[in-house]
């Protein structure tokens, strides 16, 4: 594991443990626990990591892991899917077809299992199509609405 993948997981261990509201907090904790850095390296893990902050109880804000990160990761990873593999989808209920270029249909399914959607049940893919079981049909209709944005 690199210094830095042992730094910001120190760094998410630190948001668990405490209520840390500033940067200089978190700098001085990870400087305690023998990681020597700067207040530019913070910042860019902070950013990496998709640190907000959020108010707790007592009124004060803490770093809390952004509750958006997995709708931006999903973004990212589905327009790399579709501009390299997906040519169009159609949808059955809570199941979508997802027809690709040939070869790469498993490719895309596995690229949905990684994204550890909620509602996903699981992928089934041949050469060129690709079977996405979702748990429910409202769920299906959300995700292809999100496919549409995408191909556009």
């Amino acid at each position: 594991m690199s210094m830095k993948e042992r730094r910001q997981k120190e760094i998410l261990n630190l948001i668990q443990e405490q209520d840390l509201e500033v940067q200089e907090e978190l700098l001085e904790q990870l400087r305690e626990r023998g990681f020597h850095c700067t207040q530019a390296t913070i910042s860019r893990d902070i950013k990496e990591l998709h640190l907000t902050k959020e108010r707790s109880k007592d009124g004060t804000y803490k770093y809390v892991v952004s509750l958006h990160r997995g709708r931006s990761d999903l973004a990212a990873r589905l327009k790399t899917i579709f501009r390299e593999s997906v040519l169009s989808f159609d949808r059955a209920q809570n199941l979508i077809v997802l027809k690709t270029m040939p070869g790469l249909a498993s490719a895309a399914g596995a690229a949905f299992d990684s994204m550890e959607l909620p509602h996903l049940v699981g992928s089934i893919g041949g050469d060129d199509t690709c079977v996405l079981i979702m748990r429910t049909n409202e769920a299906a209709e959300q995700l292809c609405s999100e496919i549409h944005l995408m191909m556009k």
